[in-house]
């Protein structure tokens, strides 16, 4: 059994004295692992950067084996997040949860366009956090958990959308929650796709999803917690918020 495909590097494990396995998301082939020999040597540390992509070939005497990898860099992201930590906890994010949520050996081709695209726009560090966040909406529709947004679940009304139900997924208007608007999850205009309005609005948007990627897939998955990497990056994303929020001008 043998295929070529492209992919971006996930998770590097080390395995016996100089090789790894690697678990790579594929264009093709979802996500896969296999084993890299000579992985612990100097040519090859480049290419074992997480959100790394590259070319490989997976070969194995049979499929479901582990197989073994052969690989080349095509393009390291390596460099552009290291320059800045919120970068860098942003792509550990998205590699961590896509380890975390895709079955294995699945394709995910619009998936992985989008994650490739995501990568790519790391260089723009003021947008990229709601670029992550139009990313992680697509994660929960390609995982059977997406939101639909598109009108109110009680009144069917497409304008004032304005929460989210919980339990659901379907957006709601403040006519429609009533008395239950306390129960309900905020829709900022950046979850609804109308445009970046800034790192505060992004963090509220950012609870939600964080809502059905803990609650609704992560048991679906056997009960494990969301990847510890997601949560250091909200973290660093709501400490530049609070550095960017000038507060009240002082008293005279």
């Amino acid at each position: 059994m043998d295929w070529r495909d492209t992919g971006i590097l996930l998770t590097v494990r080390r395995h016996g004295e100089s090789s790894a396995i690697l678990e790579v998301f594929t264009e093709a082939h979802g996500r896969h692992a296999g084993v890299l020999r000579g992985a612990g040597s100097r040519k090859a540390a480049p290419m074992l950067q997480p959100g790394a992509e590259l070319d490989l070939v997976w070969r194995a005497r049979l499929e479901d084996h582990i197989g073994t990898w052969q690989a080349e860099l095509r393009r390291s992201r390596a460099a552009q997040a290291m320059a800045d930590p919120l970068m860098l906890s942003g792509l550990n994010a998205v590699t961590a949860l896509l380890a975390f949520c895709l079955p294995e050996r699945e394709a995910h081709a619009d998936l992985y366009r989008a994650t490739g695209l995501l990568l790519d726009a790391l260089v723009h560090p003021e947008s990229w956090p709601f670029y992550y966040l139009r990313w992680e909406v697509m994660l929960l529709e390609e995982t059977g958990f997406g939101l639909d947004l598109s009108r109110c679940a009680v009144t069917g009304a497409t304008d004032g959308l304005r929460y989210v139900s919980p339990r659901t997924g379907r957006a709601v208007t403040v006519e429609g929650a009533g008395d239950w608007t306390d129960r309900l999850l905020p829709l900022p205009p950046a979850l609804h796709g109308e445009g970046n309005r800034g790192d505060d609005e992004v963090l509220r948007a950012l609870g939600t999803t964080g809502h059905f990627l803990g609650q609704h897939l992560a048991p679906s998955l056997g009960e494990r917690p969301l990847p510890a990497a997601r949560a250091r990056f909200l973290d660093r994303l709501a400490r530049r918020a609070g550095a960017a929020d000038p507060g009240p001008e002082p008293m005279r």
